[in-house]
């Protein structure tokens, strides 16, 4: 018995990528798949992916010597039992429609006497197009079965029809022609698991037993508790925290006055260095000036205490915070730091501007102070702090700006990130401009 053979053309649209998730179905159930990929499906999805998934060649192009002398495209196309378009762009459903065959995957559509089914994918609004669905209503009407998109969110980011439908959905479409093993491709669980599937589901379909609420502890201990436990009782429960023992408070003597006595605050340092195997948790100290904490008792529960010729402050012996300036990664260097926006007079009133803050030149400016470096701030109008250890020098025009930006040079780093005008006027009135007309 032959195999059902499939001609797959992929169209240049982001959801190429869902053809290699068909193809593999398609073998899956026992067919046989040959890919014709166009020029722009071949920037979503590689030759030799496809390729590798139907285990047959990938045709690319119309004009390769060695493919028509090899099958050329007219028996290619007439070799196949069904030609599936996927996906199909509106510029390969427009071609179709108006029988227009400029490369390889047009022309084996237009030569083809085989069934074709056309599965589109495009924006919504392209989809929506008059254009388009004429294009539609004329191929269905010339015999081409062509799917409905699935309607959601799209990689353009709007929503709505247009949507490659999922792989499992167009297999679906290409086994209503060809003899395929559907149940191959149908997720199944398998057998030796149904039986306990089946037991899972008649426990999820049992009835919790109901037990009256005795308060927001106890309710918050029930909602803890793992359904596939014994179920228990409010009662047992309150019954099992009771009995458990309380744990010591803090300052609270759990030894004998004379245990602490006989206690020896230095470790033995002539046994083993490590605990035998399975002789204890962890293996003993053996820095006593890494020791910070001795017990004062052998109890396990015994709370620690500082040992002796401990400092209690944490940070005793740590060295002082050293302001040698020669360890500021930017000292020495002058950083030349330009903010805000500028303002180019039109009158005495208005004038042109970028909206900005200049927050960010200004937090660069302190930044590098604090890095030990000499800044100079040269800044647009705003209505911010000077930074501590910044010279500000204030401006209001971009000639002003560019002025003083020349005089603070030169500098070791710039950082230009005030919002200089796109405009000037050329002419700037002394009087305030009044309107045409009035």
């Amino acid at each position: 018995m032959s195999r059902s053979r499939v001609l797959l053309v992929i169209g240049g649209g982001i959801a190429a990528y869902k053809s290699c998730e068909l193809v593999r179905l398609i073998r899956k159930a026992g067919g046989e798949v040959t890919c014709v990929l166009t020029e722009g499906g071949q920037q979503f999805v590689t030759p030799m992916a496809l390729a590798a998934l139907s285990e047959n060649k990938v045709y690319t192009s119309l004009f390769d010597l060695k493919d028509e002398v090899e099958m050329g495209h007219i028996q290619l196309s007439r070799q196949a039992d069904l030609v599936v378009v996927c996906p199909a762009t509106a510029s390969l459903l427009a071609k179709m429609a108006a029988g227009i065959a400029d490369d390889l995957a047009t022309t084996l559509i237009l030569a083809t006497d085989k069934p074709v089914l056309a599965v589109p994918a495009m924006n919504v609004r392209m989809w929506q197009h008059q254009a388009t669905m004429r294009n539609v209503a004329w191929l269905r009407q010339a015999g081409v079965e062509v799917m409905e998109p699935d309607e959601g969110a799209m990689a353009c980011g709007e929503y709505g029809p247009g949507r490659l439908p999922e792989p499992p959905a167009v297999f679906q479409a290409i086994a209503a022609h060809l003899d395929l093993d559907v149940a191959a491709v149908a997720a199944r669980p398998e057998p030796e698991l149904e039986g306990r599937h089946n037991e899972l589901a008649a426990e999820a379909l049992e009835p919790e037993p109901e037990i009256e609420s005795k308060g927001a502890w106890n309710s918050l201990l029930s909602a803890l508790i793992p359904r596939s436990t014994t179920k228990r009782s409010h009662e047992e429960i309150d019954a099992e925290l009771e009995a458990l023992p309380e744990p010591p408070m803090a300052g609270e003597q759990r030894f004998d006055t004379a245990e602490a006595e006989n206690f020896a605050r230095e470790p033995d340092f002539g046994g083993p260095l490590l605990a035998s195997k399975g002789k204890a948790a962890a293996a003993p100290m053996i820095d006593a000036a890494a020791m910070d904490f001795g017990f004062a008792g052998a109890d396990d529960g015994a709370w620690p205490q500082p040992s002796a010729g401990q400092s209690a402050d944490p940070l005793h012996g740590q060295p002082e915070f050293d302001p040698d300036p020669d360890h500021r990664p930017l000292y020495g260097k002058h950083v030349l730091v330009t903010a805000g926006p500028t303002w180019e007079r039109i009158d005495p009133v208005r004038y042109l501007a970028n909206r900005s803050s200049g927050k960010q030149g200004f937090a660069i400016a302190a930044m590098a102070a604090g890095a030990g470096a000499r800044v100079t701030l040269v800044a647009g109008p705003v209505h911010l702090p000077t930074p501590i250890g910044v010279d500000r020098i204030d401006v209001e025009s971009a000639e002003e700006m560019a002025a003083r930006v020349k005089q603070a040079l030169p500098a070791d780093i710039a950082f230009m990130v005030a919002a200089v005008a796109d405009w000037k006027s050329s002419h700037v009135a002394n009087e305030k401009m009044k309107k045409r007309g009035s």
